[in-house]
């Protein structure tokens, strides 16, 4: 099992120097005018979000730990997974696996930075909880002593694919397999010196692999052919992506997509090109989307107050929330 050593907070604290400055422009947030829910706990710094067919939503926290479900017809909002649960730290992606009724969510050691200490693992691991119960199904380390789970996706035979923005590596972890392979690996994944890589992660409708890397601001495709691996494709878009974070398919070669400078997209892929069109702005630092029906969620990080040193005795706006963001026809599909 790789232990977490120091690097790993020189890996997030880049990442986010930029979000500070952002916040002070963004505190008037357009989210204002939006529906929104609040998320369970005063440290919840929600990080990912992900949802099921009956409308149901589940949310990870990077400061609390532990992961909230959240009914939005009712408001309703249980800790689902408690923090700690199977040695879990901070969690960041989370993904609803339906089919095999699986949690997926990637813990990390972020205590150093004032995240969950409720748990025991020292290490980056993919955890597994009973999407019913919130129940401890496995754990899995992430290979090497400098790794990062950062987000999650499954294929239709059932294998988890998880982006470690520390490594140029895409992890598969194949159904029933108790150790992950890397799936792909290249050098257009690599974090920048003092940033983040990989972090997005989704298949498109053509059933190849999209990522996105954090700090370089770019989108690639991963072909796929029968479970393997091919060519990695750098696509050219019609601006440059700012901090792209959470990747969700809608459809038809499209997806959501977040910007961590503040928007919801909606991004559609043709042959090696990408256009980008803004749905949503003024998010302060969101995170994640997850869809249902004609509605994207939003979480909305509020990450400067959690990783830049100078905002630890500032407050951030109270209490953290999840967004509805109505989507037109033309941008749910």
């Amino acid at each position: 099992m790789g232990r977490v050593t120091v690097s790993r907070r020189a890996l997030c604290l880049p990442k986010f120097a930029f979000l500070a400055l952002v916040l002070s422009f963004t505190v008037e947030a357009a989210t204002q005018k939006v529906e929104s829910i609040p998320v369970l706990g005063t440290k919840a710094f929600p990080e990912s979000i992900t949802s099921t067919s009956d409308g149901v939503l589940f949310v990870g926290r990077l400061g609390d730990g532990g992961i909230v479900r959240v009914k939005p017809r009712t408001a309703e909002s249980t800790v689902l997974v408690q923090p700690g649960a199977s040695g879990s730290r901070s969690i960041l992606g989370v993904f609803a696996d339906e089919a095999s009724s699986t949690l997926w969510a990637c813990s990390n050691d972020l205590s150093a930075l004032g995240g969950s200490v409720a748990g025991s693992d020292t290490w980056s691991a993919l955890k597994s909880f009973d999407l019913n119960t919130g129940d401890a199904k496995h754990s899995f380390s992430l290979p090497g002593s400098h790794a990062f789970c950062n987000d999650i996706t499954v294929d239709g035979k059932g294998s988890v694919y998880v982006t470690d923005s520390a490594n140029p590596t895409i992890l598969k972890l194949s159904a029933g397999a108790t150790t992950f392979v890397v799936f792909a690996q290249d050098s257009a994944f690599s974090p920048p010196q003092g940033g983040a890589g990989l972090d997005g992660i989704a298949f498109g409708s053509d059933g190849n692999l999209y990522v996105t890397t954090y700090t370089a601001g770019e989108l690639l495709r991963v072909e796929v052919k029968d479970g393997k691996a091919g060519r990695v494709t750098k696509l050219s878009g019609n601006r440059h992506l700012q901090f792209p974070d959470a990747l969700r398919s809608l459809g038809d070669n499209s997806f959501l997509l977040i910007e961590g400078s503040g928007r919801l997209d909606r991004v559609v892929i043709g042959g090696d090109a990408f256009a980008v069109t803004a749905i949503h702005e003024g998010f302060v630092t969101p995170t994640s989307v997850a869809q249902i029906g004609t509605t994207a969620w939003v979480t909305e990080g509020q990450l400067a107050f959690f990783f830049d040193p100078s905002k630890r005795n500032s407050s951030p706006s109270l209490p953290f929330r999840i967004y509805a963001v109505p989507l037109r026809k033309e941008d749910s599909k």
